[in-house]
């Protein structure tokens, strides 16, 4: 039989929480994945700015997406209260995802000589991996924090005793 933990659930419901948690991240992230990599394509078609700058365009296209998909879906049973601190550190952990990923492919372009069409994608769709083992990590974590059970469970307690102090409406026989 599971052991319960800390937050009151069992070792299979948290695992069945997380692998859920995961799937809803992975789907916006795909998402995110797909509009990074088609942006990044389409600057780097349609202008001629260098590789890396039509990265950081790309990519913080997809922070804003990804922002709007991870809080409205992924993340949208965890707490709303102080959203201008989420959104802060949102954009600090995303800016540090965006000097990983970013990162990678200065290395490759700069430091390797590798700009070809073909190697500036692989190695952009390499940076997004290894930044967003970092973001699932900080997000989870430090962004779209779980409302501790025993806060969840008081605030319920909260509201359903001031709806039993409400009077009750009594109903008239005509």
């Amino acid at each position: 039989m599971a052991q319960g933990s800390s937050d009151g659930s069992t070792g299979d419901g948290r695992l069945r929480r997380i692998a859920r948690e995961l799937v809803r991240f992975g789907a916006v992230g795909g998402a995110g994945l797909l509009v990074n990599l088609a942006v990044f394509n389409f600057v780097r078609h349609v202008t001629d700015l260098p590789v890396v700058r039509a990265s950081v365009i790309a990519t913080v296209v997809a922070i804003v997406f990804n922002y709007v998909g991870f809080r409205y879906f992924a993340y949208r049973e965890r707490d709303k209260s102080g959203r201008t601190r989420e959104l802060t550190l949102f954009l600090l952990f995303s800016a540090a995802g965006l000097v990983i990923e970013n990162g990678l492919l200065f290395l490759a372009t700069y430091g390797f000589g590798w700009d070809g069409r073909l190697q500036s994608n692989v190695f952009k769709f390499l940076g997004i991996g290894v930044a967003t083992l970092f973001r699932f990590w900080s997000y989870r974590t430090w962004v779209f924090r779980a409302i501790p059970v025993r806060e969840a469970v008081a605030g319920a307690e909260s509201v359903l005793a001031a709806e039993a102090r409400q009077p009750q409406p009594t109903q008239q026989v005509s």
